[in-house]
């Protein structure tokens, strides 16, 4: 079992701090989620929670993930990084596809891009992108993002986005990971066909589990039951290694957390959070490796 530092809702002045020290303290990588802008009123309700509300106040940092991951990787040697998740689809694949090839080289290759289609169809109209059509367009733009990693002449004609041959450069030096995120049947659908993982919600243990064995029968549809295939999950109802040994057995490879809520609350202090981290490190983190 592998432990993800959540860095969620965290100010972004803290994670220059914060990722030294989870760097040399067992974790295995730091997560980021994303929004661009946080519109004061959504004209839908937030999918996530039981009465339609936001997780987070107005005014909570919401970094770019790939400019966070790139400072980071400059000043830690073994973490790694990813997201919960990255809306693909609000954005060019080109541009994704080459700051996460950009990510992957300054790395040494410690980045596992984890993309969802994204719930604010207000951002999505501020980033002029078509949400209706979110979930075709994110298969093609994986099948894009593929072949732009290659560094070679590519070329694709899709029902969305076509082009002639050209090169992106310069390529990773080794094959990037997708991770896909979600809930519904096409979110775990396009995990199963597409990607290397699946990333989960903040859901109970149960839910999870029953999710992940769904998911294989789909990988056992599409023939890919023998290639490897990570999980991160949330649970709501595991904290300690019994817990989360139960999930391991399931299929569960990663733990996404944050630490510093067991010790000492919804802290914006980042001594605390530094606290909180090295503390779990000792008393969970160790207890599973």
């Amino acid at each position: 079992m592998k432990f993800v530092l959540s860095t969620s809702f965290s100010t972004v002045a803290h994670l220059t701090r914060i990722a030294p020290v989870a760097d040399v303290h067992g974790w295995d990588a730091m997560s980021f989620s994303d929004h661009v802008v946080h519109p004061e009123q959504i004209s839908q309700a937030y999918p996530y929670t039981e009465d339609g509300s936001r997780r987070w106040a107005a005014f909570t940092d919401w970094p770019d993930p790939w400019v966070v991951i790139g400072a980071l990787a400059s000043i830690t040697e073994r973490l790694r990084f990813t997201n919960n998740i990255f809306v693909l689809p609000m954005r060019n694949p080109f541009l994704v596809a080459k700051a996460i090839s950009t990510a992957a080289i300054v790395s040494n290759n410690r980045v596992t891009p984890a993309f969802g289609v994204g719930w604010s169809a207000d951002e999505f109209a501020l980033m002029q992108q078509d949400f209706r059509t979110r979930g075709k367009r994110t298969d093609e733009m994986l099948e894009i993002m593929r072949l732009l990693w290659t560094g070679e002449m590519v070329e694709y004609q899709g029902e969305f986005y076509q082009f002639e041959r050209l090169e992106m450069n310069p390529a990773p030096s080794k094959r990037i990971p997708i991770w896909i995120g979600g809930i519904s049947d096409p979110a775990m659908r396009r995990a199963a066909r597409l990607a290397d993982g699946w990333v989960t919600d903040l859901q109970p243990s149960s839910e999870i589990i029953d999710s992940i064995a769904r998911i294989r029968q789909w990988r056992r549809d599409c023939g890919r039951e023998q290639e490897p295939f990570e999980v991160m999950a949330t649970p709501n109802d595991a904290w300690d290694a019994d817990g989360y040994r139960r999930l391991e057995d399931a299929g569960v490879t990663h733990i996404l957390t944050m630490p510093w809520a067991f010790y000492h609350g919804e802290t914006d202090d980042v001594n605390l959070k530094i606290d909180g981290i090295k503390r779990y490190a000792d008393e969970v983190i160790s207890a599973l490796s």
